[in-house]
């Protein structure tokens, strides 16, 4: 503040000092040595700051080329008042040609003008120096005369890119200034640059310079009414102003609006006065930096406002701003070309360095001004192929207040930083400048998007012919009403949409068809995109491009596994053969025979009547295959024998135990090693989805024979046809199989490896601005686990009434040994019965006094007890 107040007070003591004496003299001497001069003309824009600030740049420049000259002659600058019109700028340039003889021309801010003058100077052979940025390629081989003395300022789109891409705006509108859309239009740069951060431009507005009052409003109106809110304004300051002013008033600078200016904006908005900065609050601008030392600048700037008090007095004394620097260092080159001495055989006999001078014609000037090489105010002045090296590196800004504040710098292929110097660290994300006050308030960041008044909603394609209706359900409570769409694929898109960081209006759209001819549809612009349980595979990419899949990836084999309970009864037997068990049979009892035969001398068990010895020969054979009994042996050969035979029965029992597991695997594995190769080469029929990539899968890349394919169009139908032998396996994909099994649980089971397929994704048009959005928030709706929340909702609906016996199904349960219980079982109850009778006949057959006493008295269970031993001794 101080310094400001130190400044103002200098310059008016500098003004009422020596201002009238100074020009006076100045004047005096320049009229004096006008015939002597050499002539150099301008032409600008008075009416614009612009153009006033050109003018004293260019003017300052010339002075210094004397001060710094080793004689007294120097180019005289004259120069004329375009008023913004390419018509009256051309006969400026005819007037300065041919009254002022002036051997180069500087000025011609805007292609328009330039391209109105190039003629001009080609057939003058004088060179025409453009202070314009955007200069075709094709310019200086049409017209050779024409210098593009401005630098290319086209890296500036790539930063506005930059910023859009740094805070994920997908969608902008573009407004831009176009005086004769017939040449210019808008500009390439700006639209590859915005298509190459993968950002998608919503409307294009060209404005005219002074557009009608009620036209501006109208169709920032109807930009306003779009979905879009964020905006590039890439048109002159004077332009911007009414822009701004008539944006503010209609309520397009509050929350979620974004509006980035370009340089010709930014640069000049400190010449602009407090009721339009007001109206630009929150604005984002890219502006010029020009890597010149700071002491040079420092001075330039100084002197540049001095001389501006002292040309303009009673206007605001702005900054420089890029026109001015340019302008500068145009000039520069044009005098130090005009006042260098050129290589002529006509100058050697000439002592006088001016009439040199005349005698070098435009052809040579021109050359003299292409080989410029200075270190001007914006870096090195040199030429190369025609041109000034572009600019690489601009500081963004943000409007806050009664100006702006400098966040920090973006530079090509690096990034945004908080400086330049060597030191500086670069990122891609703007978030490394720090907080941006934004429209409607510093702290939210614009989401770019907001609900319309008369949005049109993305037309979604969703299939109709689905095998299985949990994914994609479409039906219609009456006809002609609107379709009611669910499933999980509907649902999984419908979550995701609550990531995004906008408002995506849609509506459904049934599309009775192939899930190829659907994805087609988004090729043609039929649909804006296609959502269901669509499979992400190649030739499907070639007309969309896919999001991130929802769903598990994969094709499976799905079989029909039917148990043979019938023979799992009688199992325990199939070891062995008949003529094995019988054999075991008789050697078991000859073996019990040979014990017994030699025992019977020593052992007392082993006597008593025959039926009692034949008893006590059948277990001691039985038994020696579980124990060896060797301590109540008493003969060695019989001990030998016992030995040996338990060494057999070991080898046999154990024998039988594998042989009866290997039966009840391999019951269970005759189903599951059904393979490919196996079913195509019994020319088995195999089933898929009737509407689905699977057909033409099995027929290419798993080679089955198109015969022997059954495309189904129901999923409740697999079932039916793989119990009844229709077709031998299903190919379901992944998602499918989770919800077949859920609801069919009992027999049906998956065989082989799964083949690697893509999963189920969302299909969006070739580079679509929603593709990445909506790819991020199925990612954020996985990590959250609000999918798995929705796929277990899916299966968790089927309650399959025989998931108890598949659980068990492997297990060996009653069924598998009922026979060997019924054998035990009747072998015991048939001596139960012998029992009973023996008791009967041996008590109720008494001599007839002791029945006739017991006549009424009925056994009780304590007195069969008590019988036991004794039925046991006999």
């Amino acid at each position: 503040m101080f310094t400001s107040h130190c400044f103002s007070m200098f310059l008016f003591l500098l003004v009422l000092c020596s201002s009238s004496r100074m020009s006076n003299a100045l004047n005096d001497a320049l009229k004096k040595q006008q015939s002597d001069m050499l002539s150099l003309g301008a032409v600008v824009d008075y009416t614009s700051l612009a153009g006033k600030k050109e003018k004293v740049a260019m003017d300052m420049a010339v002075k210094d080329i004397y001060d710094h000259a080793n004689h007294r002659n120097f180019p005289s600058l004259h120069v004329e008042n375009s008023r913004g019109d390419p018509f009256r700028a051309a006969s400026s340039v005819k007037t300065l040609i041919e009254k002022q003889h002036a051997k180069a021309i500087i000025g011609f801010g805007t292609w328009q003008e330039a391209v109105f003058v190039a003629q001009l100077g080609n057939e003058s052979k004088v060179p025409i120096l453009s202070l314009a940025n955007e200069v075709p390629q094709w310019a200086s081989c049409h017209w050779p005369f024409l210098v593009n003395a401005a630098r290319s300022q086209n890296a500036q789109m790539k930063a506005v890119a930059a910023i859009i891409q740094s805070w994920k705006w997908r969608k902008v509108n573009i407004i831009y200034e176009d005086m004769n859309p017939a040449v210019t239009g808008i500009s390439p740069e700006i639209i590859a640059a915005i298509q190459e951060v993968d950002a998608e431009i919503n409307d294009l507005l060209p404005l005219s310079l002074f557009p009608p009052y009620h036209s501006l409003s109208k169709k920032l109106e109807h930009l306003k009414n779009g979905t879009c809110r964020a905006f590039i304004v890439h048109t002159s300051i004077t332009l911007a102003t009414n822009i701004f002013m008539e944006a503010n008033s209609i309520g397009m600078m509050d929350k979620d609006y974004v509006w980035i200016t370009t340089n010709a904006i930014t640069s000049q908005i400190d010449s602009l006065n407090a009721s339009i900065i007001s109206s630009m609050q929150g604005v984002l601008g890219v502006k010029s930096y020009f890597s010149t030392t700071p002491k040079s600048y420092k001075d330039f700037h100084f002197r540049f406002r001095v001389m501006f008090h002292l040309q303009y007095p009673g206007e605001p004394v702005p900054e420089p701003g890029t026109s001015a620097v340019q302008a500068y260092d145009a000039a520069r080159a044009a005098a130090i070309a005009l006042m260098e001495k050129p290589n002529l055989k006509s100058c050697k006999n000439l002592t006088d360095d001016v009439a040199c001078m005349h005698e070098m014609n435009g052809q040579q000037l021109l050359g003299k001004i292409l080989q410029s090489n200075f270190e001007g105010l914006t870096g090195a002045f040199n030429f190369k192929e025609g041109k000034l090296a572009p600019i690489h590196i601009f500081r963004i800004v943000n409007v806050v207040g009664k100006s702006y504040r400098e966040l920090g710098f973006w530079s090509e292929g690096l990034g945004f930083s908080e400086s330049i110097h060597k030191a500086s660290k670069y990122n891609r994300s703007m978030s490394i400048l720090g907080q941006v006050f934004w429209p409607g308030g510093p702290w939210s960041v614009p989401k770019g998007w907001g609900v319309p008044i008369n949005a049109k909603p993305l037309k979604i394609g969703v299939p109709v012919a689905t095998t299985f209706s949990e994914f994609v359900n479409v039906r219609y409570d009456r006809p002609g009403e609107k379709p009611i769409v669910n499933g999980f694929s509907i649902a999984v898109f419908e979550a995701a949409l609550e990531f995004l960081p906008y408002h995506l209006p849609y509506e459904f759209i049934p599309f009775n068809g192939t899930y190829d001819s659907l994805v087609q549809q988004v090729y043609v612009k039929t649909f804006d995109a296609v959502v269901g349980d669509t499979a992400i595979i190649a030739n499907r990419s070639e007309y969309a491009e896919f999001t991130q899949p929802y769903s598990d990836s994969g094709l499976q084999m799905l079989i029909y596994f039917n148990p043979k309970r019938v023979e799992r009864a009688w199992l325990f037997k199939k070891p062995f053969t008949t003529s094995m068990w019988v054999f075991t049979g008789v050697i078991n009892v000859y073996n019990g025979f040979v014990v017994w035969l030699i025992e019977r001398n020593h052992n007392p068990d082993f006597r008593g009547n025959i039926w009692n010895q034949i008893g006590t020969m059948l277990t001691l054979a039985f038994t020696t295959l579980f124990s060896l009994q060797g301590e109540k042996l008493h003969s060695n050969l019989s001990r030998m024998t016992m030995v040996v035979w338990l060494f057999v029965a070991l080898v046999i029992t154990q024998s039988f135990t594998a042989s009866l597991t290997s039966l009840l695997t391999v019951q269970q594995l005759d189903q599951t090693t059904i393979n490919i190769e196996t079913l195509k080469k019994s020319g088995a029929k195999v089933g898929c989805d009737a509407n689905s990539f699977v057909g033409k899968y099995l027929e290419v890349v798993l080679g089955f024979q198109p015969n022997n394919i059954r495309r189904i169009g129901s999923g409740d139908y697999y079932p039916q046809a793989l119990k009844s032998g229709e077709i031998a396996a299903a190919f379901i994909e992944a998602p499918y199989v989770k919800v077949f099994l859920a609801k069919y649980c009992e027999g049906f089971i998956t065989s082989g490896p799964a083949f690697k397929v893509g999963g189920f994704g969302f299909a969006f048009p070739r580079s679509s601005p929603y593709l990445p959005d909506i790819s991020e928030a199925v990612l954020k709706l996985s990590e959250s686990g609000k999918l798995r929340q929705l796929e277990d909702f899916l299966t968790s609906s089927y309650k399959c009434l025989e998931s108890n016996s598949d659980d068990n199904l492997d297990s060996l349960g009653l069924n598998s040994f009922w026979g060997l219980f019924v054998i035990t079982g009747g072998m015991s109850t048939i001596a139960l019965l012998g029992f009973i009778f023996h008791y009967v006949r041996e008590r109720w057959y008494r001599p007839l006094g002791q029945a006739q006493a017991q006549q009424h008295h009925a056994p009780s269970v304590d007195e069969l007890w008590m019988f036991a031993p004794e039925m046991e001794n006999q």
